[in-house]
C-alpha cells in the first residue's frame, strides 16, 4: 500500500457564553420556581384574620437565592410568637423547609429542560 497523505481539518468553536447564558437562566427559573412554590406554602400556612399578612407574603430572587417574606409588622410575632401569648405559626420557616424534596425536584426540571 503506497503511503498517502491524509488531510483533515477541524474547526473548534467557542461556545461556553451560549453555554453559561443558558445555565444562568435556567438557575434564574429554577429559583424562581422554588420562591413562587415556598411563597405558595407560606400562604397556605399563615393565619388569617383580615388576609392581609396572608396577602403580603412574596418571594424573590437573585443570581443565587430565593426568598419569601413579608413587610407586615406583625408577621414576626405570627412567625415566632411572643411572651404575651401568640403561639408562633411558623409559616415562613415551615414553607422554606418542610418541601425540600418538592425544590429538588422544580430545581432539577429547570435545569434539565433548559
Amino acid at each position: 500500500m503506497a503511503d498517502q497523505n491524509i488531510n483533515i481539518k477541524v474547526e473548534l468553536t467557542d461556545n461556553s457564553p451560549e453555554v453559561l447564558s443558558a445555565l444562568k437562566n435556567a438557575v434564574g427559573r429554577a429559583l424562581w420556581a422554588v420562591g413562587a412554590a415556598a411563597e405558595g406554602h407560606a400562604k397556605e400556612k399563615a393565619p388569617v384574620d383580615t388576609g392581609r399578612l396572608r396577602n403580603s407574603i412574596t418571594h424573590k430572587e437573585d443570581a443565587s437565592s430565593a426568598v419569601i417574606g413579608t413587610n407586615v409588622e406583625y408577621a414576626a410575632a405570627q412567625e415566632f410568637g411572643t411572651s404575651r401569648g401568640i403561639v408562633g405559626k411558623h409559616y415562613l420557616h415551615d414553607a422554606a423547609g418542610n418541601h425540600t424534596d418538592e425544590y429538588k425536584r422544580l430545581i432539577k426540571d429547570s435545569l434539565l429542560n433548559a
